[in-house]
């Protein structure tokens, strides 16, 4: 646990302690252990730092300000303890969110960003539905959001993932499932609806890679580029946790990311 004053992150930082930073950020409901593989692999490589975040695992639960907003300021302070920042920022879901805040709210502490399906962008039809779920989330909490965790997977998801994150899911606090969904999308500072994500995105100044499982998302993202060397891909045929179901591919694309100059 590393207590950062306000509040304390759990974090885990296998293989070594000197070179380019890699920070390994798990999303809604998740926890640092997603990155396990990953880590395991890059670390021979990169110094890997792999936190969970607040009100998330082993970190710990405030009972206010469960939000991307808060979580990338505390990523901030974690960087800047350990003392090694610029780094890549890798984030999944809603932790694509809080790295391209980190990104955007302390861009000295970010070399660049790799978001995979990120919890931005937001349109139509979800946007409409995140009323019904936020209420939902406020009345049963991890029991309502375990139920969207169950159906994020496809049907090439290795044996017993989905399971897992059910599991982790329903292990997080019921407060912090539902302030974190209303910081994603609801709260004033919230960035994960498409006029707010293309305002955030603009002030990206950052090199950024982008994967998405959805080609009609993957599309919106690229007419949003404006750092040269960003760039949007589409993975076809996989669930919401592509770096769990595509363990192999998504090393790959985090070295060559992060090895370029």
């Amino acid at each position: 646990m590393i207590d950062l004053g306000h509040v304390g992150l759990f974090c885990t930082s296998p293989g070594r302690t000197d070179g380019a930073a890699l920070l390994l950020v798990h999303g809604w409901g998740g926890d640092g252990r997603e990155w396990s593989v990953h880590a395991e692999t890059l670390a021979d490589r990169f110094r890997v730092i792999v936190p969970d975040l607040r009100g998330h695992g082993r970190s710990d639960v405030p009972g206010t300000g469960n939000t991307p907003a808060a979580m990338a300021d505390d990523l901030a302070a974690l960087v800047e303890a350990l003392g090694c920042g610029p780094v890549v920022a890798v984030g999944h879901s809603m932790g694509g969110q809080v790295v391209n805040l980190l990104a955007v709210r302390h861009p000295v502490l970010v070399r660049s960003v790799v978001a995979l399906d990120p919890a931005h962008g937001a349109h139509g039809a979800e946007v409409r539905g995140i009323p019904g779920r936020l209420a939902a989330y406020r009345e049963r909490g991890a029991r309502a959001a375990a139920d969207f965790v169950a159906g994020a997977f496809s049907d090439e998801a290795p044996p017993g993932l989905r399971t897992a994150h059910v599991r982790t899911m329903l292990g997080t606090p019921d407060h912090v499932i539902a302030q974190a969904y209303a910081g994603m999308y609801t709260d004033s500072e919230a960035v994960g609806v498409r006029p707010q994500s293309e305002a955030y995105l603009r002030r990206r100044t950052q090199p950024a890679l982008t994967v998405w499982t959805a080609a009609q998302a993957a599309a919106w993202e690229r007419s949003t580029l404006h750092v040269t060397g960003s760039r949007v891909e589409h993975w076809p045929g996989v669930g919401h946790y592509l770096h769990e179901e595509r363990p192999e591919n998504t090393i790959r694309l985090i070295r060559e990311w992060a090895d370029t100059p």
